[in-house]
């Protein structure tokens, strides 16, 4: 041991005079991650990558969190369907809205929604698409009388058998159960019928009601009945065709469809804000335009599509609906379609009518954003969706902008940020009468890191789609 220098070794005996012996240096120590991380426990789960869109920071951790269900597919996600459920005035909109400008800023993503909330006659949708130069579909009857947009269910882009399940859904959500033979028999003769005759124009549902009520002997002779039997089989299915042509949504679906409709544009929002969301017409509109834009927006043109719903109960709760839904939702692996559910009360849907397709349309959503809900609901949902113990916890103690994801089993609590320049299109008059402190929830500091945070990942982000000919806008 080389021996101390004479001022090191006065300091040190009148160190320890005054203060004891002093102790030896610790020589550092040198060891892997591998076995460090034992020492020094993770206090949050691992982050999901960082390729995708940012939603906010992890609350445990203060990490970035980063969700992208195109990225993640194939890895950690085996679907790329979204499942959002919370009380009014939690941050829901907040955050479907910010997903969805976030998304658009990659050249290949392209979003339709259907937007069942409004104020002051427009949805609530209404300023993103006006700050995008995008118009609204606006499903309106009043409007629709007078030159408004049409949708024609018989629309020659759609299938002879898309057309035929179209129509058995209609009739059948309006009349409350499935149709039993004989009427599905006049259905399908008088659809063959008109179809098959008329080659000038497009056919629509008054060509379908006045063969239903006039039916072709040919028709009886096939099956080797009396004429009056089959017009007699397709009584209740024309009654209910006939609200559509003339009852209380006549105009919107009795006309071949609207010409100029930009099924290329990067946003398309579907304004459902005019129709009564507690009537029959809402699960019938569901169906018309989900079933619509299976046959002409989907295409395997290498987009990647998010079809986001509002209000999506009137989906999930009508066995028939949810049936056409199921098969749309199977769209998601084939032609890249991402699903995004947006429901209040999960009970809505699993102690609904369509318990068993509920539970089918749930399975396929392998991410499920969780905000506040009172404990009894956030028990249920936890069961229903295999939370883990301590997320069923928390859930009733979240602040608004807060909520618990869970992708595919990785379990974290989010705190959603909004930036300045998003802020003016997310919080609308709606979102501030359900809540009065939206603004206070988000952290204005944090924002500014998100925005930060933002540019730096988007450069990086840019950086790698360049050099995978995948270009951020």
């Amino acid at each position: 041991m080389a021996a101390l220098d004479p001022l090191t070794a006065i300091t040190d005996a009148f160190t320890s005079f005054l203060f004891g012996k002093t102790e030896t240096t610790r020589l550092p120590v040198r060891t892997s991650t591998g076995q460090a991380q034992a020492v020094y426990l993770p206090t949050a789960a691992p982050g999901l990558g960082d390729s995708g869109v940012i939603i906010g920071r992890e609350v445990y951790s203060g990490k970035g969190y980063i969700y992208d269900p195109f990225q993640l597919y194939g890895q950690q996600l085996p679907a790329p369907h979204w499942l959002v459920l919370g009380e009014s005035g939690n941050g829901k909109s907040a955050l479907e809205k910010t997903y969805v400008l976030r998304q658009l800023r990659f050249r290949d993503r392209q979003v339709v929604v259907l937007d069942a909330q409004g104020e002051d006659g427009v949805g609530e949708w209404n300023l993103i698409a006006e700050e995008m130069g995008i118009t609204p579909i606006r499903l309106d009857p009043a409007a629709a009388l007078d030159q408004g947009i049409r949708l024609n269910p018989l629309d020659p882009s759609i299938t002879t058998t898309g057309q035929l399940a179209l129509l058995r859904t209609i009739i059948e959500v309006a009349l409350g159960h499935g149709l039993d033979e004989r009427s599905g028999f006049a259905l399908k003769v008088a659809h063959t019928h008109v179809t098959a005759t008329i080659a000038d124009r497009q056919p629509v549902l008054t060509d379908i009601v006045e063969r239903l009520r006039h039916p072709r002997p040919e028709s009886a002779e096939a099956m080797n009945v009396a004429l009056d039997d089959v017009r007699a089989w397709g009584l209740d299915v024309a009654l209910v065709l006939d609200r559509l042509v003339d009852g209380d949504l006549r105009g919107m679906f009795d006309g071949p469809t609207t010409v100029g409709i930009d099924l290329d544009a990067p946003l398309i929002v579907f304004d459902l804000s005019h129709i009564d969301r507690n009537s029959i017409a809402m699960p019938i509109l569901m169906a018309i335009v989900g079933v619509w834009l299976e046959h002409t927006w989907i295409r395997p043109d290498r987009k990647k599509r998010i079809f986001l719903v509002e209000e999506a109960w009137h989906i999930i709760n009508s066995p028939f609906v949810a049936q056409l839904f199921q098969r749309l939702l199977k769209f998601g692996r084939r032609l890249g379609l991402s699903f995004v559910a947006v429901v209040h009360h999960l009970s809505d849907v699993v102690d609904g009518a369509a318990a068993r397709e509920a539970a089918a349309i749930l399975k396929m959503a392998s991410t499920r954003t969780i905000y506040a809900q009172k404990a009894d609901e956030a028990r249920a949902t936890g069961k229903v969706l295999g939370l883990p113990r301590w997320a069923v916890e928390i859930i009733p103690t979240l602040s608004p902008g807060i909520a618990v994801w869970d992708v595919n089993g990785n379990v974290q609590v989010v705190k959603h940020l909004v930036t300045e320049a998003e802020r003016p299109l997310v919080f609308t008059d709606r979102a501030m009468t359900e809540t009065s402190s939206a603004p206070d929830d988000f952290d204005a500091s944090l924002e500014a890191d998100l925005e930060a945070e933002a540019e730096a990942r988007a450069l990086a982000i840019e950086q790698a789609k360049t050099s995978s000919n995948s270009t951020v806008a």
